[in-house]
C-alpha cells in the first residue's frame, strides 16, 4: 500500500519512476568523444540537467542519410519502447563533398519529403538519394508507431562570427530550415538548438567562446563548450511545448538565457 502511494505521489509531482528513457540520435557534435582530440559532444553533458536515463546513440561522421542507411535509426527504434523520447539532430555531415563524387552522407538538396537526386558513386555507378526530410520523417514515423515521442533539433553553430557590427555568430544555413520544415510537416516539436546556442555564444562574446575550441577547430567543442551547448538545448526545451521538459531538474531549470 505504501509503495502504491509513493508511486502515485511521484506521478502526481511529475517525478520520474524510471519508466521512460531519452535516446539521442546525431553526429560527433552530440556524441561521446566528439570529434576526437579532447573534444566532447553536448549529449554527454545532458544527463546533468534531466532526471531520466539518457542513451546517447550519436555516431561521429553520420548524417540523416547515413544514420538511416547504416542501420543506426533501426537500432534505436528497436531499443526504444512506448513512452520513451528521442532527440534527432543532424546537418553537419549532410552536405556534398567538393569532389563531386558521392560521399555516402550527403542528402539530396532541397526542402521537403519527395526531393531526390542522382549522384555518382566512387565506382562510377549512379545512386538515387533522398532529402534530409525523407530520412528524418521516416524515422519519426517509425518512432511514433512504437509510441516514442520524437523531437527534431537543429544543428549546432560553428565558431564562425560575422565580420561587421554587430559581431555575432553567423546565421544558420539550410539545414536549420530543413529541420524546422520537418517539424512543420510532421507536427513534432522543434527545438532551434542553433539559435539557442547562438544566443548563449553571443552573450558570452567571441573571446570567451574561442576558448571552447582548440586552435585548429571551429566545429567540435571542448568539454566547457559542450556544456554550454547542452545548456542551450535545455533552455530550448524549457521554452518548447514538449512534455520532455517535465524531466528537467533544478540544474536544468537554472540554465542561463531566455526564450527566443
Amino acid at each position: 500500500m505504501k509503495l502504491l502511494l509513493s508511486l502515485c505521489l511521484a506521478a502526481f509531482k511529475g517525478i520520474r519512476t524510471s519508466a521512460q528513457t531519452l535516446y539521442l540520435a546525431g553526429d560527433s557534435t552530440m556524441a561521446l568523444g566528439g570529434g576526437g582530440d579532447g573534444t566532447q559532444g553536448w549529449g554527454v553533458y545532458l544527463p546533468n540537467y534531466l532526471d531520466m536515463p539518457i542513451v546517447n546513440n550519436a555516431v561521429a561522421g553520420t548524417s540523416a542519410r547515413s544514420y538511416s542507411d547504416l542501420g543506426y535509426f533501426a537500432t534505436l527504434i528497436d531499443q526504444a519502447k512506448a513512452g520513451d523520447y528521442a532527440v534527432i539532430e543532424f546537418g553537419h555531415n549532410d552536405v556534398a563533398s567538393e569532389a563531386g563524387v558521392d560521399n555516402g552522407t550527403q542528402d539530396a538538396v532541397g526542402e521537403g519529403y519527395n526531393v531526390t537526386e542522382l549522384v555518382t558513386a566512387t565506382n562510377g555507378s549512379t545512386i538515387l538519394i533522398h532529402s534530409f526530410a525523407y530520412y528524418i520523417e521516416n524515422a519519426v514515423s517509425a518512432l511514433e508507431a512504437k509510441g516514442v515521442t520524437p523531437i527534431i533539433s537543429s544543428l549546432t553553430p560553428d565558431n564562425i562570427w560575422t565580420t561587421t557590427a554587430p559581431i555575432q555568430i553567423a546565421t544558420g544555413g539550410r539545414f536549420v530550415t530543413y529541420a524546422q520544415g520537418v517539424s512543420q510537416d510532421t507536427g513534432i516539436v522543434f527545438i532551434d538548438h542553433f539559435d539557442y546556442v547562438a544566443q548563449a555564444y553571443d552573450a558570452l562574446g567571441e573571446t570567451k567562446v574561442d576558448t571552447f575550441y582548440s586552435s585548429n577547430e571551429h566545429l567540435h567543442t571542448l568539454p566547457a563548450g559542450a556544456t554550454v551547448v547542452a545548456e542551450a538545448f535545455v533552455r530550448g526545451l524549457l521554452c518548447s511545448s514538449s512534455p520532455l521538459k517535465r524531466f528537467v531538474n533544478s540544474a536544468g531549470q537554472a540554465v542561463p538565457n531566455g526564450c527566443l
